[in-house]
C-alpha cells in the first residue's frame, strides 16, 4: 500500500547515532535530539533543560546569535528547537543543496555553544514572559496542571517552564552542571529525510561530529507508581469552564500502545467524527473544544479529555463525556464501525508522513524506545489486525471510573 524507502542506521565510535531516510525532493529536513529533558531535572533544576535549549542559540566559540539565526534562514531555511518531558531537540528545515551548512551548524550550536553570562540574563526576561503568556491562557495551563497532579510529587509532574523563582536563579554553572550530567554522546541521535545517499550524509556527520570525545553518564530514571484519582475545582474568573479528564495509561512500549491509539481516535481524535465532537458539540452544542489525547512517555503514559463550556452546562457535558467512554467500555465495536476506525488511522498515519519534519522527529523519537523504529507497513499491519475484543479489554482498563481524575478551572 505504501512504498518506504529504507532506514539506515550508523553509531560512531563516541556513541553519537546516525539514522538516514531518503526522501526525494528539493526540502531536507534534519535533526540533533538528546534523551534527555524536564524529568532529568534535579527539583532546584526544575526549567532549566528548557532554559538550555533557548540559550543554545546564544553563540558559539565562532558565532553571535545573530550569525547562528541567520545561517540557514539567509537560505530560506528554517532552525528551531522544543524540550519535552524526556528530550530536547534542534531541527532545521533547508534547501538540500545546503546539507553541508545545516549539518555543521548544529553541530557547532550542539557542542561549541558559550553560554555567554549577558545573554543568559536576557533570556531570563524572555521565559519569564513565556511563563507568563502560559498563565494568561487557561487552555494551555490547564493540560499541564492536569499531568503535574496526575504525576504529583514525581519528576513527571512538573511543568517544564519551570517557576520564575528558579528560572530567575539560573547562571552558567547550572547550564554547565546539567550538560555534562546529561548530554552524554550516547544519548544522541543525528537524523536526517531527505535527498541524500546514505553514505553522503554519513560523511558528513563524521566530518563534523567524530571530533567529540565518547562522553556517557549514568542513565537513572524514577519510575513512577500509580497515585489515587483526583477531583479538583478551581473557581477561576473565566468566560468558560475549562475541564480536563483523564488518567493513567500505557507507556511507549507497551503491547497495547497501537490499541490505545485506535480507542483515543475513536474517542476525540482529530477527526470531525469522534464521538466526543459528534456528540457533546455537534448534537449538544455544549462545546466549542472538545478532544481527546494519549501521551505516551518511557515508563508511563496518560489518556485526558479537554473542553470548554459554557459553565451553565458543565455538568451535563461531563455526563455526557461519562457516557460515551461507557459505551467503549460495555458495547463491542460492530465490524464496519472497527473497520471504518481502522481506515481512519491508517489514513491519518499516511497523512502525517507526508510532513517531511514530522516523519523525522517521529524516527527520531522512536530511536529511544526499545522497540526502536518500526516502519510504517509494520504499524499499518499492527492496526489491521486489531479485533473488537482488543479495543473492548483496553476501554474497560483504561476507562475505569475509579481511576477517572478531574480537574475544573469553572468559569464565574
Amino acid at each position: 500500500m505504501f512504498e518506504e524507502s529504507k532506514i539506515s542506521e550508523y553509531i560512531l565510535p563516541n556513541g553519537i547515532k546516525i539514522i538516514h531516510k531518503y526522501r526525494p525532493g528539493i526540502v531536507a529536513h534534519l535533526a540533533l535530539m538528546v534523551n534527555a529533558g524536564m524529568r532529568d531535572e534535579l527539583t532546584d533544576e526544575n526549567g532549566l533543560a528548557h532554559f538550555i535549549e533557548h540559550m543554545l542559540f546564544k553563540g558559539t566559540k565562532k558565532r553571535k546569535a545573530y550569525h547562528i539565526l541567520s545561517c540557514l534562514e539567509n537560505v530560506g531555511g528554517e532552525l528551531n528547537a522544543y524540550t519535552t518531558k524526556e528530550e530536547t531537540c534542534i531541527h532545521a528545515s533547508f534547501l538540500k543543496e545546503f546539507y553541508n551548512k545545516a549539518v555543521e551548524l548544529i553541530a557547532d550550536i550542539a557542542f561549541n555553544s558559550v553560554y555567554p553570562e549577558n545573554e543568559i540574563e536576557k533570556e531570563k526576561e524572555v521565559i519569564l514572559d513565556e511563563i507568563n503568556s502560559y498563565l494568561d491562557s487557561p487552555a494551555e495551563e490547564i493540560y499541564d496542571e492536569f499531568e503535574n497532579n496526575l504525576y504529583k510529587g514525581h519528576e513527571m509532574g512538573r511543568n517544564i517552564l519551570g517557576t520564575a523563582e528558579l528560572v530567575n536563579g539560573f547562571t552558567r554553572a547550572d547550564i554547565c552542571r546539567f550538560l555534562k550530567n546529561n548530554y552524554s554522546t550516547d544519548r544522541m541521535v543525528i537524523a536526517t529525510v531527505g535527498d541524500i545517499s546514505f553514505e553522503k550524509f554519513k560523511n558528513k556527520v563524521v566530518t563534523y561530529f567524530s571530533e567529540q570525545q565518547r562522553v556517557s553518564t549514568t542513565f537513572h530514571r524514577t519510575k513512577f507508581e500509580r497515585l489515587p484519582a483526583f477531583n479538583i475545582i478551581q473557581e477561576r474568573n473565566n468566560h468558560l469552564s475549562h475541564c480536563m479528564m483523564g488518567g493513567l495509561s500505557y507507556h511507549i512500549d507497551s503491547e497495547k500502545k497501537v490499541q490505545m491509539v485506535l480507542l483515543n481516535n475513536i474517542l476525540g481524535g482529530p477527526g470531525m467524527n469522534s464521538r466526543l465532537n459528534l456528540n457533546i458539540r455537534e448534537k449538544y452544542g455544549f462545546a466549542y473544544t472538545i478532544e481527546s489525547q494519549y501521551n505516551a512517555y518511557s515508563d508511563t503514559g496518560n489518556f485526558s479529555i479537554y473542553m470548554g463550556v459554557d459553565p451553565q452546562s458543565l455538568d451535563k457535558a461531563i455526563d455526557l463525556v461519562f457516557k460515551e467512554l461507557d459505551k467503549l467500555k460495555n458495547n463491542r465495536l460492530g465490524t464496519v464501525q472497527l473497520s471504518n476506525a481502522k481506515n481512519q488511522l491508517v489514513g491519518q498515519l499516511a497523512l502525517s508522513s507526508e510532513s517531511g519534519l514530522g516523519e523525522l522527529l517521529a524516527i527520531t523519537r522512536a530511536s529511544f524506545t526499545q522497540e526502536g523504529i518500526e516502519p510504517m507497513n509494520v504499524t499499518i499491519n499492527k492496526i489491521k489486525d486489531l479485533r473488537a475484543d482488543d479495543i473492548l479489554e483496553v476501554a474497560n482498563e483504561i476507562f475505569d471510573r475509579d481511576n477517572i481524575s478531574m480537574l475544573i478551572y469553572k468559569g464565574l
